[in-house]
């Protein structure tokens, strides 16, 4: 900002020379003079300002209140702006106008404020500041004050206003909410109809009245006011030759007075993306109840949730793409896959019959190759709907590393969770494990109770070890029985390593709710309980899987089909980097969980008493539990607890100890750093942009090899719909229509949105 000059003058001129501080505009003279004789003989005390503007200008006033306190102001006193600010002993400058700032009185120094507001100044305009006089009694009456401000701006208009305070420079800045010009003149040029016409809505959704269309084409453009008999008119054509909209005629007068209700026509889907368009691309989990809230406060309009909605999945239509295109690229996206990370594994299958998408399975070879060599031999299924425009569901399939956490192994993308696409998925995984394993692993399955899901995994891994989450059987137990004691109870008899252990469970369950224990006992043990399950689940009960995976399931699933997918590949990739950089820093032989599992189990051994049968058999005896025995060749001890977890129990640990053995080594290598370390060492590729794909060989699935074949989206399922609660009687459907209620006024006949009470 240029220099700006303040000229003080009392009877004489003395300058106030003001650098960067934001009052005027350019180049803008600020001329006071005040009465010599005044300043130098006595106080002044309550002096009222009023700035007016001249030549007939109406524009607002601004009243400046100055107050002293026995103070008399010399001339000397009043000082040159510096480089820094303003550095005045006596005077304190505001920007406002109604609000006035009041006298703050203090111990050794006072505030004079002067208050400015928004002047709504233009060129030429001069305004003079005209004294309105308030002395006290000890003034002289004789006194007389010629005092006269005049402001002479250039094309400035007030945004920042000023404070200036005693002791040291203060600058204050006030944001002014920038208004749109609505203004329609005559002759006012757009560069199309459609410029045009929301040039026009905006008009009058800012300037609060109703339009209606009368004529609209690629030629021309009219309307009127929505009010009955309100004179407004507005015709717009376009110019010969060219595009460009102009107004040719336009009747600005109001007679209706505005809108009076809460609601607008005007205030369409398209108008409410265009309004928070910015805030949506900034920030794609803006809700459509706080679009509501922003709509209403900036424009005073009320809208529904359902606008909102449309809204906003307008503008993400725009942000995430085409949902068809993606479909129609899922074959190169495939092969792409293939190319960037050579050993995955990437389908897609479509309905023979109309082409329409059916399932897609993607497996990346770094994953592969982890779970294979380093993970626990456990896999854990799971599913999720998915939230975008055709719906579906996404499965999982998910091992466990040595640190517990999921290890993402293979995902399928289906049109809808049925038996048959379970079916396929699992066939799929089957024929992953055939390719890159010289012998099928036996592997232990955690699922739901699903009957597709149990028929899937008993016919394509007969020979593998088949559990249920207990996280979704505590789902449905919670739901029956409503009681945190009881399910409590039932988590301590799933984890009850011995067949005593898990009978006294249940007898307590049964002595609280008979039912309860008759639920439990209605699901086969085999399946659940660790005391009859005859497979190893490495101390894990249940495959949570999609809570373990929220952050990465809540950015994508309201993605198109390609997007969502590398979506998920990019945290893939990310999580495998950050675990592989993680393990570098340990240094012990275990990882941190086991580790701790084993120091504790060390604790408790240094208190037992060994004894030795033979090299391999121990017989171990604990102060409150009794005598164990431990064979440490089978990795076997009488609680269960080393086989079924794969970490030494306190028992064997004592009897590794009696002879001298590492204890860490007798764990399962999952649990060790360097499987660990091996399960991550695998790199997931980057996948290039689409827009490279092109130069791709078209490749179609299921040996389609023609030119025309192009996959189309799934079929939109229809929701189902809540059926009627009951026959609609014969001797109502004469009946008249209930009368509606507005929320707002309490009156019937109308809604809130077409309330005209006053707000």
């Amino acid at each position: 900002m240029e220099n700006r000059e303040l000229l003080v003058g009392q009877n004489q001129d003395l300058s106030l020379r003001q650098n960067q501080c934001g009052i005027m505009g350019n180049n803008a003279n600020f001329v006071l003079s005040l009465n010599h004789d005044l300043l130098q003989t006595e106080p002044i005390r309550d002096v009222d300002f009023v700035i007016r503007p001249t030549q007939g200008h109406d524009h607002k006033l601004a009243t400046c209140r100055t107050h002293t306190d026995d103070v008399a102001l010399p001339h000397d006193n009043v000082r040159d702006f510096d480089e820094n600010g303003f550095n005045m002993d006596h005077i304190d400058y505001l920007g406002a106008e109604e609000d006035c700032a009041g006298v703050e009185k203090h111990d050794d120094q006072f505030t004079d404020v002067v208050e400015y507001h928004e002047f709504g100044l233009h060129d030429g305009t001069e305004l003079t500041l005209v004294k309105n006089q308030d002395l006290s009694d000890d003034i002289n009456s004789d006194m007389q004050l010629n005092q006269e401000i005049s402001i002479k701006p250039l094309s400035y208009m007030f945004s920042q206003p000023l404070q200036m305070t005693v002791g040291a420079p203060v600058l204050q800045e006030r944001t002014l909410v920038a208004v749109t010009n609505h203004e329609l003149t005559v002759g006012k040029e757009f560069p199309d109809v459609h410029s045009c016409r929301r040039a026009l809505r905006d008009a009058a959704i800012a300037l609060h009245f109703e339009m209606q269309t009368i004529k609209s084409d690629k030629t021309r453009f009219t309307a009127k006011c929505a009010s009955e008999g309100c004179p407004w008119r507005i015709h717009a054509a376009r110019l010969p030759g060219v595009p460009t909209f102009t107004i040719r005629t336009i009747h600005n007068e109001h007679t209706c007075g505005g809108i009076t209700h809460l609601g607008h026509q005007q205030a369409s889907v398209q108008w409410v993306a265009d309004v928070v368009a910015e805030s949506i691309k900034e920030n794609p989990q803006y809700k459509p109840k706080e679009i509501l809230e922003e709509i209403h406060r900036v424009h005073g309009i009320t809208l529904s949730y359902k606008q909102a909605w449309r809204g906003k999945e307008r503008i993400m239509a725009t942000v995430r793409g085409n949902f068809e295109e993606d479909y129609h690229l899922l074959p190169k996206y495939c092969d792409m896959i293939e190319r960037t990370n050579p050993g995955s594994i990437a389908k897609v299958y479509v309905d023979p019959v109309d082409n329409c998408f059916q399932s897609l399975f993607i497996s990346f070879q770094a994953s592969i190759y982890g779970f294979l060599n380093a993970c626990r031999p456990l896999i854990g299924l799971d599913k999720t709907t998915l939230k975008n425009k055709y719906m579906g569901s996404l499965l999982f399939a998910c091992g466990f590393d040595g640190d517990g956490a999921v290890f993402p192994l293979a995902f399928g993308v289906v049109n809808e969770e049925n038996d048959a696409n379970w079916m396929s998925f699992l066939a799929e995984l089957h024929h992953l494990f055939e390719i890159n394993a010289e012998n099928m692993p036996r592997l232990t399955i955690l699922s739901d109770r699903q009957n597709g899901v149990v028929d899937a995994v008993e016919a394509n891994f007969p020979t593998a070890f088949h559990g249920f989450s207990m996280h979704h059987l505590v789902d449905g137990f919670q739901k029956e029985f409503n009681s945190s004691l009881l399910t409590n109870l039932f988590w301590e008899a799933a984890y009850a390593l011995t067949c005593i252990d898990f009978e006294k469970k249940l007898i307590e369950i049964q002595a609280i709710s008979p039912e309860a224990a008759t639920w439990i006992q209605n699901i086969p043990l085999r399946y659940w309980a660790t005391a009859y399950f005859e497979g190893t689940r490495m101390g894990l009960l249940t495959a949570n899987i999609v809570e373990s995976l929220s952050t990465w399931i809540a950015e994508a699933s309201g993605l198109p089909i390609i997007q969502m997918m590398e979506c998920i590949r990019r945290q893939l990739m990310t999580c495998f980097n950050e675990r592989r950089e993680t393990s570098m820093q340990w240094e012990s032989d275990l990882v941190p969980p086991a580790e701790r599992l084993v120091s504790e189990a060390y604790e408790q051994a240094c208190t037992y008493q060994v004894f030795k049968a033979n090299e391999s058999k121990f017989e171990v005896h604990c102060p409150n539990e009794g005598a164990f025995v431990v064979d440490i060749r089978t990795r076997s001890c009488y609680c269960r607890g080393w086989e079924l977890s794969g970490l030494p129990c306190a028992h064997a640990v004592a009897a590794l100890l009696s002879c001298r053995q590492n204890m860490r080594k007798f764990t399962e290598s999952c649990f060790t750093v360097a499987s660990y370390r091996k399960a991550y060492s695998q790199t997931i590729h980057p996948v290039p942009d689409k827009a490279l794909w092109k130069e791709m060989p078209e490749q179609f699935p299921n040996g389609h090899n023609n030119a025309e074949f192009i996959i189309k989206p799934p079929k939109l399922l229809e929701q189902p719909v809540r059926p009627k609660k009951r026959r609609a009687r014969t001797e109502s459907l004469g009946r008249a229509k209930r009368m509606v209620h507005c929320s707002r006024c309490n009156q019937t006949g109308h809604f809130r949105t077409t309330c005209t009470a006053p707000i």
